[in-house]
């Protein structure tokens, strides 16, 4: 897939980003080619981030573990990031690079929203304009996730948010505020709700990689999840599929992909023909390749940890180990780089790889939370069990599947909610290893990250990032300075 590009201008910070001047190349009157439907579709098809999170959300979370001295490589940003050190640079993989591929997105999404606002299209174009409004949705919840403090369910939120961009810029170097984090989550529920309603009927070359209706309700469900809202957060996930049912639509784990070799897995987990594939993006990204032979990273030790134990009475969940070198260097073996070629001659380009933004099983999962957090413990274990019916080699329901009991007797909690919530983050820990997911439930329930240093002699030294520490935020690119933004407190 290569990506339409329409971007007149973006964010300030991309302005100054040597990696980015080919938006600067663009014809100012490049506004008067979006015309008709077909180009406000083709122009929303840019509108998502064009790198990813993932070393950002991996590294920073306890999915990461020392491997020792001697072993992996110590590359930047792995190691800033292990360290919670803050990251200069735009490089691959950096904060500043993801905050300005996001409002790339953002920019294509004002774009289009504006060729609609000042043509007469008719209804036809109101899916195109939906996705526009869920996509610019889409990037400013990602930013609020790492840029900003934490939703806090119940708070007044009042903490600095992120600059939400709802217009195209007319400016080279336009000014922005970041406004509260309650307001940016009001205007991201805005822009999400009106475009919910306006999906209905749109075509797509490639629906995987758009927001459809029943991508959009994954990343509905999510987002009411982070708010506290569990019942817009139980009926957007049962609108992801007819009659809410998710049955053969979760990722085989420990059957088809189980059975397939590692060059079939490898392409399997990034199928756009696949049910659990809810949002596919390409992201220009070099992760599967350099985050498996990191000193920092994923390894045996931690392998041993999600998949050698029971992540409850008597369930061990399914992951084939793929190790590399040492032994120590562990993949999960499910991004499969693509090399676009800008000179085939010379042989250069873009290293890119598929990732999945959302899949029918964090859907059932945040669903069955959700369930729980209401006190509904019957159909959130109907839920987790469907869940991990999957996840678990030679699954019996009578021997692997959660009870309350079995979670209270599992944790030694007392509370059956708690308990319950407790085997739901164990599970989700180990299902989405090296997808991010685990920043996202460690910053919604006010984890604590533990990073284990060893020594030459395999000494342990233990550090701790706590709910409280500022380290958490990630820190504002530098160059949002330009444009008036504040930078996170140190």
């Amino acid at each position: 897939m290569k990506i339409n590009r329409y971007i007149l201008f973006v964010f300030a910070g991309v302005l100054f980003t040597s990696s980015c001047n080919k938006y600067l190349d663009q014809s100012p009157d490049m506004r008067t080619q979006i015309d008709d439907v077909e180009k406000v579709a083709q122009l929303v098809g840019s509108a998502y981030p064009s790198y990813n999170y993932l070393a950002m959300a991996e590294s920073y979370s306890d999915n990461i573990h020392d491997k020792g001295v001697g072993i992996g490589n110590l590359d930047e940003p792995y190691v800033s990031y292990y360290n919670w050190v803050d990251v200069a640079g735009d490089d691959n993989n950096t904060p500043t690079q993801y905050w300005n591929g996001v409002y790339e997105g953002i920019s294509a999404a004002n774009h289009a929203l504006e060729a609609i606002r000042t043509n007469n299209f008719g209804p036809e174009v109101n899916p195109y304009k939906g996705e526009a409004l869920i996509a610019r949705a889409y990037g400013h919840f990602m930013l609020a996730i790492f840029f900003a403090q934490p939703y806090n369910i119940g708070g007044d939120n009042s903490t600095a948010g992120i600059p939400y961009v709802s217009e195209p810029e007319k400016e080279a170097l336009p000014m922005y505020t970041r406004g509260t984090v309650k307001e940016t989550y009001d205007k991201i529920r805005q822009d999400l709700e009106e475009g919910l309603a306006l999906l209905a009927g749109g075509q797509w070359k490639v629906p995987k990689y758009h927001f459809t209706p029943a991508a959009a309700y994954a990343f509905a469900a999510r987002f009411y999840l982070f708010i506290g809202e569990y019942d817009k957060a139980i009926q957007a996930a049962n609108q992801i599929f007819p009659n809410g049912d998710f049955a053969g639509k979760l990722r085989p784990i420990t059957t088809t992909i189980q059975a397939y070799s590692l060059a079939q897995q490898l392409i399997e987990y990034t199928k756009a023909d696949k049910e659990y594939n809810l949002l596919l993006r390409e992201t220009y990204s070099v992760y599967q390749r350099d985050a498996t032979f990191q000193r920092y990273g994923y390894s045996q030790t931690l392998y041993n940890e999600l998949f050698s134990t029971p992540v409850f009475e008597g369930t061990t969940l399914y992951s084939r180990g793929i190790s590399y070198s040492s032994g120590q260097d562990y993949t999960v073996y499910m991004y499969n780089e693509y090399f676009y070629l800008t000179n085939a001659q010379a042989g250069i380009g873009y290293p890119y790889i598929m990732q999945p933004l959302f899949t029918s099983d964090e859907a059932l999962i945040n669903r069955a939370e959700a369930y729980v957090q209401k006190g509904d413990f019957v159909k959130g274990l109907i839920d987790i069990n469907q869940f991990i019916s999957v996840r678990v080699r030679n699954y019996n329901s009578s021997v692997h599947n959660l009870t309350v009991d079995k979670a209270l007797r599992s944790y030694g909690i007392s509370d059956p909610k708690k308990a319950l919530l407790e085997a739901i983050l164990r599970i989700k820990r180990a299902a989405f290893m090296s997808e991010g997911i685990r920043w996202m439930d460690i910053i919604r329930h006010d984890l604590t990250v533990k990073h284990i240093d060893l020594d030459a002699k395999d000494t342990e030294t233990i550090r701790e990032l706590k709910p409280e520490d500022l380290r958490r935020v990630f820190q504002i690119p530098v160059e949002g300075k330009l444009a008036g933004i504040e930078q996170n407190p140190r």
